[in-house]
């Protein structure tokens, strides 16, 4: 027999008083955290969790209700000191935005929502298709363009392969699968390892993805990308799709946009770019020159939460043909019926545009950013992240034990400590060295076979102090460890 509704308890405050004791709990969290996002700058970048913190995630389920500000406690001994320090100015090792603290109270704003951005009529789906007329307006896209916020720019990348095999290969394609497919999309060996992984899911295969090479600059090649598909037309193949870069993973180059945007034209293809991070260069002036072209995409995808700032995760894809984007994801179940009136009209919904139907309010958050900063501000924020680069690199030239390894196309700088014998053990020592004691967190990557130690800066708290004490530390620490 069911409990009368008195004997259940309400997951809310149960009376006035509660609710007070919750606004004063809540209080001392928001209190919490803007303390810990003011004081960020001045502590370590990151630290190893103890064996004894690590430990204590193996507790079992808990059965039993406990106090908020107990479980708060927790948090604050066992999570809050032990995240990957991404909001601090010398993370520079993997392009992850900094986030903001505007972005954070617009995160607490959407939970209290509590929104389902898969369709229906309410705000947040207004909220979210202003986003789109946004990135058009920024992109250039005409109106018929569509858009959709995902996780991030490599599910983004995967439905832009999804929307090209459709197109190619008829909405068919949807029922009857891929067999006999011979499909082929072009990209380079610099791009994002994402690219591959999508033409994996997405049931053609990873020998579908021709992987062009990249010379000292880590761009496509124009003319061997027109070379490659009249070699493959050939063969009786039949090229789909290129993918360029805007802002590669290693170095952040930008593929020739224009230039190959006329060859996807010229042959038929869908034209992509995966731009991460890089296409947002398209806010400051003088960086706008380097993504000419990306007007002419059929398909973008970029992340939010990189040289934006917005929370983790924001992800986007832009589309130039709405008709083109849904006819490879759009569904009408019976659940999903839309109408004219009532809370299931105003069509199309976002799950008309992507696989999910349940979706957070992602959109709240960058709407927050750029309403509150402008765009202006964004793209100065962005231009100085490039010219703190540009300031990196200057310092490594003009230090003898120090080899640049890469140009320096926007924010990354690629570089190593020059030493006789083992180099690729010292380097990693050092970027190691530099993590484990919270000084600094930059990655490794490996360019042309040497072990590069890679900063990329994106954080908007980075400053030349930062970069100054990172050369300095990467001198000492290299000058202990050679040999």
């Amino acid at each position: 027999m069911a409990e009368a509704d008195d004997e259940v308890p309400t997951l809310d405050p149960a009376s006035p008083a509660a609710w007070d004791a919750f606004r004063r709990d809540a209080h001392a969290m928001l209190d919490d955290l803007i303390d810990h996002v003011a004081a960020t700058p001045g502590g370590p970048v990151w630290r190893a969790m103890p064996p004894a913190i690590r430990g204590s995630f193996t507790e079992p389920l808990p059965a039993a209700p406990r106090a908020l500000a107990e479980v708060h406690a927790e948090f604050r001994e066992r999570i809050l000191p032990y995240g990957s320090g991404n909001t601090h100015p010398r993370f520079v090792g993997w392009v992850q935005g900094g986030g903001t603290p505007v972005g954070m109270m617009a995160e607490l704003l959407a939970a209290g929502m509590n929104a389902n951005l898969g369709g229906r009529d309410h705000a947040p789906i207004e909220v979210e298709r202003q986003i789109v007329r946004w990135m058009r307006e920024l992109f250039g896209f005409p109106a018929t363009a569509s858009g959709v916020l995902v996780t991030g720019t490599s599910l983004a990348n995967f439905m832009a392969v999804v929307i090209a095999k459709t197109r190619a290969l008829g909405v068919a394609t949807r029922r009857d699968g891929l067999a006999g497919h011979a499909l082929r999309g072009y990209t380079s060996t610099a791009a994002h390892s994402c690219v591959l992984r999508a033409f994996e899911l997405a049931g053609l295969g990873g020998d579908a993805l021709v992987r062009l090479p990249v010379g000292a600059d880590h761009q496509l090649d124009p003319a061997a990308l027109r070379a490659a598909i009249a070699a493959d037309r050939a063969r009786g193949l039949a090229p789909f799709m290129v993918i360029a870069s805007a802002g590669t993973v290693d170095i952040g180059a930008i593929d020739d946009l224009a230039a190959i945007a006329a060859i996807a034209h010229d042959e038929q293809l869908w034209f992509h770019v995966d731009g991460a991070f890089g296409s947002f260069a398209q806010l400051a002036p003088a960086l706008r020159p380097r993504v000419a072209g990306i007007e002419r995409a059929d398909s973008i995808a970029c992340d939010f939460h990189k040289w934006l700032q917005v929370p983790y995760d924001a992800g986007f894809l832009l589309v130039r043909d709405e008709a083109t984007h849904a006819a490879a994801f759009a569904s009408e179940p019976a659940y999903l019926v839309r109408g004219t009136r009532g809370l299931a009209a105003n069509p199309p919904w976002p799950t008309d545009f992507g696989p999910d139907l349940s979706r957070g309010f992602r959109a709240l958050k960058v709407w927050f950013t750029i309403k509150t900063y402008g765009a202006d501000q964004l793209g100065r924020v962005i231009a100085h992240t490039c010219a703190l680069a540009r300031g990196l690199a200057a310092r490594i030239a003009r230090e003898p034990a120090l080899e640049l390894l890469a140009p320096v196309a926007l924010n990354i700088v690629c570089f190593r400590y020059r030493v006789a014998g083992d180099a690729d053990r010292v380097n990693e020592a050092i970027v190691l060295g530099l993590q484990e004691d919270g000084v600094a967190a930059p990655s490794t990557t490996r360019l042309a076979g040497q072990l590069a130690i890679r900063v990329a800066i994106i954080n908007h708290r980075c400053r030349a102090a930062d970069l100054a004490r990172i050369v300095d530390e990467v001198l000492a620490r290299g000058a202990a460890l050679a040999p």
